[in-house]
């Protein structure tokens, strides 16, 4: 199947390629040699970048699929450790498979002392994202060893590396921040549970104990289900802002894991993974339900500047199916985990006019993932400057395999785009 554009009287012809779904896509990659002219497409809001064969989205009809499998299914019957290992090898695990990838990755949860020392340099206000881009980018100095990409052994373990550390450095982050001893990881744990674990124990494995009962508090296997459910909702994402960043450093033959540390950085803006940082910021500076109906007012106002936090998408013109599975999630846990009334009471009534509102419906302004998982990220006492930080925790994966996919492809080439200039 082919194209036909006429320009100045050349007929020209371009082939038309088929994925398995989605699109079709013009391939043009000869189209300034044929022509001497460039596309123009601000924000690449038509413009494919590669093949892949990772994740697939259809936004007309909210579907989210990783490696041919939906969301729905891998975020209520697989751990998050399965749908990495799903990722880096086109297959769930067996049992002995998922054990020893487990097993593996309770391993490599520890970090070089020597990196460990570099968090003792940051103050105490540093964001976490800034300490977090910063190891990442620093484990490219402890782990400079050449990576032989022809051979699968080696790019597993620098995936599984990656993996394993990210939730130990988030979580040295956090109590940096606290100016609390961090705690080393506990291979007994689980990857979910050891990051809670991380997060909360004192020194010696000790929980904080609660006033008037004799038992300290412990991690509850609700509670790691529901963090493990967030990060498989994180996982990967197809050819967003900051999978294009990994991608594009990638590209140009850097360390994966500089090229990792690019996409933390990218994920940290507001307009990507910062957003549920903000929504949990907006919910509070509302306060009240009583507060709601003006600043609903005030979204619609073409001359405010004000925006709600947390609805709608670039690629979902219908409702987030992670933002689905998150909602079911919030209302199963309402009780379970005391999720904060007075901000879901604010959230719910936001939600409910949204979702009835012509304004928000005409412009398919949906509540999105990160308008219900801030409630549920609270509720396990992760404050919200280290909300972007659990998103690069899910989301390191997709990474991995996405740099492993265009180190793969033989037609990749360094990103370079062209412009169109207006100066003098």
């Amino acid at each position: 199947m082919k194209a036909v554009i006429e320009i100045d009287g050349k007929r020209l012809e371009y082939p038309i390629l088929e994925g398995t779904r989605g699109p079709k896509v013009l391939d043009i990659r000869t189209f300034y040699k044929d022509t001497g002219m460039f596309t123009y497409d601000p924000g690449f809001t038509s413009t494919a970048s590669c093949s892949s064969d990772i994740t697939f989205i259809n936004g007309e009809q909210g579907e989210l699929r990783y490696r041919g499998y939906p969301i729905e299914e891998l975020a209520k019957s697989h751990r998050y450790s399965d749908v990495c290992y799903l990722l880096l090898n086109s297959k769930l695990p067996s049992k002995e498979e998922s054990d020893e990838f487990d097993n593996e990755l309770r391993h490599r949860a520890f970090i070089d002392e020597g990196l460990r020392k570099l968090f003792d340099a940051f103050p105490r206000t540093a964001h976490p994202m800034a300490m977090l881009s910063s190891a990442v980018s620093a484990l490219s100095a402890f782990y400079f060893d050449h990576l032989d990409i022809s051979e699968d052994e080696s790019f597993q373990e620098m995936s599984a590396r990656i993996i394993a550390k990210i939730p130990t450095l988030a979580a040295f982050a956090y109590r940096r921040g606290l100016g609390i001893p961090i705690i080393q990881p506990d291979i007994d744990r689980y990857f979910t549970e050891n990051f809670l674990y991380m997060m909360r124990a004192y020194p010696g494995g000790k929980f904080h104990r609660e006033v008037g009962k004799k038992a300290p508090t412990t991690i509850r296997d609700i509670e790691v289900k529901a963090l493990d459910t967030i990060f498989t909702l994180h996982a990967d994402h197809e050819q967003n802002a900051s999978t294009t960043t990994v991608r594009t450093v990638a590209s140009t033959g850097a360390h994966p894991y500089a090229a990792i540390s690019a996409g933390i950085n990218a994920l940290w803006g507001r307009a990507h993974g910062g957003a549920n940082e903000s929504v949990i910021a907006q919910l509070e500076m509302i306060g009240d339900i009583k507060n709601v109906d003006s600043f609903i007012k005030r979204a619609k106002d073409p001359n405010d500047s004000f925006r709600l936090m947390g609805f709608g998408h670039r690629v979902y013109k219908n409702f987030d199916p992670r933002a689905k599975i998150l909602k079911g999630l919030q209302d199963q846990l309402k009780d379970e985990l005391n999720l904060d009334s007075r901000l879901l009471e604010i959230a719910n009534r936001i939600e409910e006019i949204a979702l009835s509102d012509e304004y928000f419906i005409k412009r398919n302004l949906y509540p999105n993932i990160d308008f219900y998982s801030g409630v549920i990220l609270t509720a396990l006492g992760i404050p919200k400057n280290l909300f972007t930080a659990i998103f690069v925790i899910g989301r390191t994966v997709g990474w991995v395999t996405q740099w492993m996919e265009l180190k793969k492809d033989p037609k990749a080439k360094i990103a370079r785009p062209r412009q169109l200039y207006i100066g003098k």
